[in-house]
């Protein structure tokens, strides 16, 4: 048997089965099990997720808590970002038996389930009430979870693109931002409302108690039994092809599968793709991840700000839906593109908000007094904002799985969602550590003394004085932000309106069968 080789010119494109140009339309009848199958997962995939998402907000609620240990607590993102190093292992490794995509999902499902009883187990410790939290640990077990998380992803990426009927494989980015959003929905709401004394109080008790409803270690190990008995039946009851029937099977082993990765990398339009995803998200980097941070700064209650978040997860789960049959077609793109300058200049919007915010919120006897209609403003600015980032996000995933090769899936997904979630996760680090530096501060005793330092606000504070922000970082980086965004979008507007209408030749990687 000859080993395949890697690399080749597509001379022969008919070799490789390509329907991103069916003319067969997108039909469920027959897949709806495997649809809310692929539902069920990515749900699964979000628990993770929301409890990360909801953390810097809990952890803002501390006032120990400086931007610095913002910044570091969001390296936990950046599994997502590099799970394309270990992706190539997981089309490679499998047992056959159990199935391609089983074999990965079950055992690392389960130990999910093993790493939340051990969060529960440990949570109190480091999260305390009043003293600060221990940030480098929970950044190594919430970083072990993303990649667990990360590894699930690649699976069930790739699974989909098998699972679904080709017809029907654009369902699959719709599986996955509603059922995602879903999970981190449920989780980051019993995160922080569900545990919160003040909320459980107010909306949950008839009479006041200590605590919340739940406490963080009750939800892990939850969290945790649910994972270990849904992986049980989905190992038991689901039934996974014989990937040996799909079309063009070839067995690649390890080094072949790199290989694979690696010739992918070199293809023009996937060049072309991967600057731009890497670059996509510096227009929205400050709004996106701090935004919300400012509005705690400035006094608004964590607790209302994730009832408000809560309403938009339903925004988040109803679009994917309603856009589904424009996303499933040949020119995702041209929706995505759209959706660009309109979020841009909606960060105008948050820097106004923002600004506004001590204006319209006052103190009366120590509370704060928080009026209705800025609550309203608040709905309506997130509202927009939430449903422009769903429609860009759910249109990418569908560009995605419409190039991708589904006989690498894991791969050739993986990599294109790498490229997504690093340009995310490094201008998110990026902005949130960036804030303190740009932002300029003064003590009202001393003109002198520019607060730069613990040791200069010490000094400031013992003297009876403020540290007065004359600069604020946010602003500065948001409007820096912005216009980098505009000049980013001039470049690539073309450039993506041109690789959609690529054919299956500048997507797909040759590789020849074995030949006796």
């Amino acid at each position: 048997m000859a080993v395949p080789k890697l690399g080749d010119e597509l001379q022969k494109p008919a070799e490789v089965t390509d329907d991103s140009n069916s003319n067969d339309k997108p039909n469920l009848k027959g897949d709806w099990l495997n649809f809310f199958l692929l539902m069920l997962l990515y749900t699964m995939q979000g628990i993770p997720l929301g409890i990360a998402s909801a953390m810097p907000i809990i952890l803002q609620s501390n006032k120990n808590v400086s931007y610095k240990d913002q910044a570091l607590f969001s390296l936990v993102a950046w599994p997502f970002s590099l799970k394309l190093i270990w992706a190539p292992l997981v089309d490679a490794l499998y047992i056959q038996k159990l199935g391609r995509r089983k074999s990965w999902l079950v055992p690392v499902q389960y130990l999910m389930g093993a790493c939340f009883i051990y969060m529960g187990s440990n949570i109190d410790e480091w999260l305390p009430e009043t003293r600060k939290p221990d940030i480098l640990k929970l950044v190594i077990v919430f970083f072990f979870a993303k990649i667990l998380a990360a590894t699930q992803d690649i699976v069930v990426d790739g699974w989909a693109l098998t699972m679904l009927k080709k017809n029907n494989v654009g369902y699959a980015s719709t599986c996955n931002a509603t059922g995602q959003v879903m999970g981190v929905m449920i989780s980051s709401v019993f995160s922080v409302l569900l545990t919160s004394e003040d909320f459980s109080n107010k909306y949950l008790r008839i009479r006041p108690d200590v605590g919340g409803v739940f406490t963080m270690k009750s939800l892990f190990y939850v969290w945790g039994i649910l994972f270990i008995l849904i992986t049980t039946l989905i190992a038991i009851f689901k039934k996974e092809k014989d990937n040996r029937l799909e079309d063009d099977h070839v067995k690649l082993n390890i080094i072949q599968t790199y290989s694979l990765l690696w010739d992918i990398l070199k293809l023009p339009s996937i060049q072309l793709l991967a600057i731009a995803l890497l670059t996509a998200k510096i227009g929205f980097a400050a709004t996106d991840s701090v935004s919300i941070l400012k509005l705690i700064d400035a006094g608004v209650p964590k607790d209302n700000i994730m009832v408000i978040h809560t309403m938009m997860f339903v925004v988040k789960i109803i679009m994917p839906l309603i856009i589904a049959k424009y996303t499933s077609g040949p020119k995702t793109m041209n929706i995505y593109l759209t959706a660009i300058p309109i979020r841009l200049l909606w960060n105008i919007s948050f820097v106004a908000f923002i600004y506004y915010t001590p204006v319209m919120i006052t103190m009366i006897n120590g509370f704060v007094n928080i009026p209705i209609y800025y609550y309203a403003l608040l709905v309506f600015i997130l509202a927009i904002h939430d449903i422009l980032a769903n429609i860009m996000f759910v249109t990418m995933t569908a560009f995605f799985s419409r190039i991708s090769d589904s006989r690498f899936g894991g791969t050739y997904m993986t990599l294109l969602n790498t490229l997504s979630h690093l340009g995310l996760a490094w201008s998110k680090s990026v902005a949130i550590g960036m804030i303190d530096f740009l932002t300029f501060k003064e003590c009202s005793l001393d003109h002198n003394n520019n607060c730069s330092t613990p040791n200069l606000k010490n000094v400031c504070q013992t003297n009876g004085g403020d540290c007065n922000v004359i600069v604020s970082g946010y602003y500065v980086e948001t409007a820096a932000c912005t216009m980098i965004g505009i000049v980013w979008f001039c470049i690539f507007r073309i450039i993506l309106k041109n690789i959609q209408t690529k054919d299956s030749s500048h997507w797909l990687v040759n590789i020849k069968k074995p030949t006796s």
